[in-house]
């Protein structure tokens, strides 16, 4: 786990473009998830429309969705792409918990989109999160977000409860703010 100052992700960036990932089960959010890991899964109900599935979309795989729940961040492609390589400051002010993540997968079908990145060196977490939005055959778009993580250090270790909850809440901000914004989308 590292400490930074949010200005300067873009130079901390250039330091996670070729690391590798953090654990052996790449692409495990897309099936079963592995066991030795804490599983969080979540899906909340947007809206109904192909509006809200585009807006959603749109949101999630931009980048925008981390950014509107607080996150500051750089990545190496302007979306959620296979490969793109992301780095992630969570904190108060102008210092915080560095996250650096790769897209390990993606997907764009015609009523299912997102993606799914996984952890890299210096990440608190170790393990994979995905975010799809999805319609189903009754119109209605669901927002699921599916991960796999343990704590990575001895820090995050001591954190236990309050690790998991900073990870609920993250997941929970991540809900609202994608609710949010798709709720406009309906009207």
């Amino acid at each position: 786990m590292r400490l930074i100052v949010a200005g300067r992700l873009e130079r901390e960036l250039a330091r996670y473009r070729e690391a590798e990932l953090t654990y052996p089960e790449r692409g495990a959010t897309a099936g079963s998830l592995p066991a030795g890991y804490r599983h969080l899964r979540c899906r909340r109900l947007l809206g109904h429309g192909r509006p809200v599935l585009d807006a959603a979309a749109a949101l999630i795989m931009s980048w925008r969705m981390h950014r509107h729940a607080g996150l500051r961040l750089a990545a190496t492609a302007s979306g959620a792409d296979v490969g793109a390589t992301v780095v992630m400051c969570a904190g108060w002010g102008r210092v915080g918990v560095l996250a650096a993540c790769r897209v390990v997968w993606a997907l764009d079908e015609d009523d299912r989109r997102g993606f799914a990145y996984g952890t890299l060196p210096d990440h608190p977490e170790v393990g994979e999160e995905a975010f799809v939005v999805e319609r189903d055959a009754g119109n209605a778009v669901w927002l699921g977000i599916t991960a796999f993580s343990r704590p990575d250090g001895l820090l995050p270790l001591l954190a236990g409860p309050a690790g998991r909850r900073a990870q609920d809440m993250m997941t929970s901000r991540y809900a609202r703010v994608v609710r949010d914004a798709t709720g406009l989308a309906e009207r």
